[in-house]
């Protein structure tokens, strides 16, 4: 709330200027003593305007005599005097960062951006003044190569605290400490700073070079740690960007990164709900070789590893993804002949209540041992249900049924046959009855 002031310094502030002379040419010392009991005098009479007024023309002379020390000094004391006003403080931090750009020499120019974040800490009605000083010092390092000083510098500022900080750019903020962790390689921390983003703010249409930025981190995390499905929704969530739906080469790219890591994702309900969601997408069109491909997953019918390979191995080793050569694609190419098996197992799951293992062995291309260890390695994971019974060399699929299973089996199988007795019984009534009034009729 804006204190009315007692006296109106105004007038007095414009004589004081005049005495004083131009700032280029003034006396310095003598000038700071006149201006700094002035400056008291406004203070105490809340005269906000010309106490900033007064602020502001402090600096501009020890700024104009390139007195920079004294300048580090005169900030340090005046934001230290006893009831300095709110609004001066606000203005003076202001004024003093519009004189950053015009400094060339860089040790000067940091002494005073630490000055200004010093005088700017703790207090609320200067935070965004402090917010955007520690990004510019945070640039200055990164700039000169020193990554770890820079992300110290901005990852140490709690923006997300900052009520007067706009939303947008808090989100830039935090945008720029995720990408100091990724250069640096601290996964971790850039995927812990991304949760204080709420992605409904993406859903304005004017953020969306945020949008893009965000999902570009979050995907470097997701590849980084094989999070495979989490990589797929965070392209999807690319994909249905406008701004990139306008471009088809753009997002017809996204959409194959989309498909690649849907079918790398490990089967479970999510994964099959967005499968089934991407086939039914009209667009998938125009990659047919994909969209074949895709279908393959959603069908329950066998695919033969050997044919994949041969038919959709030569357009997916050209992508990214899978590309040869490269320790993740090798992962990944290796990874999707898993997920072809797995999809194997689960059909053959559907149609065989048990199978001998030499049997699924053919089905799914592989050895005896290869398939043993494939299907035991599903089973620990609780991915899949399965006994093997090893003397019989015999697969059972069929998961036995507890107590409370079979009675409860056992008991809608008696509601059932007591329902179609009854319906026989009434049906067997209807016709006695017509009968009769048949024979009444015809008497």
């Amino acid at each position: 709330m804006e204190v009315k002031p007692e006296i109106d310094y105004s007038n007095k502030f414009d004589e004081l200027k005049k005495d004083l002379g131009a700032v280029s040419t003034v006396d310095i010392d003598s000038s700071l003593e006149k201006l700094l009991i002035f400056e008291k005098q406004v203070r105490q009479a809340s005269d906000a305007i010309t106490n900033t007024k007064v602020l502001c023309f402090i600096a501009d002379l020890l700024y104009h005599a390139r007195d920079f020390h004294g300048l580090n000094e005169q900030l340090v004391n005046l934001s230290k005097k006893h009831g300095q006003l709110k609004q001066s403080m606000t203005s003076l931090v202001q004024h003093v960062m519009n004189y950053l750009p015009t400094i060339e020499d860089l040790k000067i120019k940091i002494d005073l951006i630490e000055t200004l974040r010093t005088i700017t800490d703790g207090k609320i009605y200067v935070e965004v003044e402090r917010a955007r000083l520690t990004q510019l010092l945070s640039q200055i390092k990164e700039e000169h190569g020193d990554i770890k000083a820079a992300q110290e510098i901005l990852c140490n500022e709690p923006v997300e605290t900052y009520g007067s900080l706009d939303q947008k750019e808090k989100v830039g903020f935090i945008l720029d400490q995720v990408r100091l962790f990724l250069l640096r390689s601290d996964y971790y921390m850039a995927s812990t700073f991304t949760k204080k983003i709420n992605i409904k703010f993406f859903e304005k249409e004017e953020v969306q070079s945020l949008k893009l930025k965000y999902y570009e981190q979050k995907i470097r995390i997701g590849l980084h740690d094989d999070a495979y499905l989490d990589v797929c929704k965070y392209y999807r969530a690319v994909y249905d960007t406008a701004v990139v739906q306008e471009d088809p080469e753009k997002w017809k790219e996204i959409l194959e990164n989309v498909v690649c890591f849907v079918l790398l994702s490990p089967y479970d309900n999510e994964q099959a709900d967005l499968l089934h969601r991407i086939n039914a997408d009209h667009k998938l069109n125009s990659l047919p070789l994909l969209q074949q491909l895709v279908k393959c997953f959603t069908v329950n019918e066998l695919m033969r590893w050997p044919k994949i390979s041969e038919i959709y191995g030569s357009v997916l080793r050209n992508t990214p993804v899978f590309a040869e050569n490269d320790e993740k694609g090798e992962k990944r190419w290796s990874e999707l002949r898993k997920r072809v098996i797995e999809h194997n197992i689960r059909t053959i799951a559907k149609y065989y209540a048990c199978i001998e293992c030499d049997r699924l062995g053919v089905l799914l291309d592989m050895s005896p041992e290869e398939t043993e260890l494939f299907l035991s390695d599903l089973i620990t994971k609780h991915q899949f249900y399965a006994r093997i019974d090893r003397p019989a060399q015999v697969i059972t699929f069929k998961k036995p049924k507890n107590v409370h299973e079979q009675l409860n089996e056992w008991g809608s199988n008696i509601s059932a046959l007591l329902q179609k007795l009854e319906k026989t019984r009434q049906l067997i009534l209807k016709e006695e009855m017509m009968h009769s009034i048949q024979q009444a009729v015809a008497k």
